[in-house]
């Protein structure tokens, strides 16, 4: 089992339990294939880089988890087509 850290922008347009439910549905998304979450890190709402879908906000997530190698393309597969996610990242995490 490998160590990754998945990424989550969502839309600060939501509700806060609109929001917290796209972070729930990519947790459940995380666990539907084999991964154990071992943190969730929420940075809050931060200015985009650059405006995304005429958005100049969004809340961050971070979401840590274990899993084997076919994983992250099953997750991110199914992120990329989430209402309410903006952007996100799924990378693995060296030993160092």
């Amino acid at each position: 089992m490998n160590k990754y850290e998945l990424a989550v922008v969502v839309s600060a347009m939501l509700e806060d339990d609109a929001r917290a439910a796209v972070v729930d549905r990519c947790k459940a998304l995380v666990e539907r294939f084999g991964g154990q979450i071992s943190e969730v890190d929420e940075w809050g709402k931060k200015k985009l880089a650059y405006e995304i879908q005429k958005m100049k906000e969004g809340y961050y997530y971070f979401i840590r988890f274990e899993a084997e190698p076919t994983a992250p393309a099953e997750i991110e597969s199914r992120v990329r087509i989430m209402d309410g996610v903006i952007r996100f990242l799924c990378v693995r995490q060296d030993e160092a």
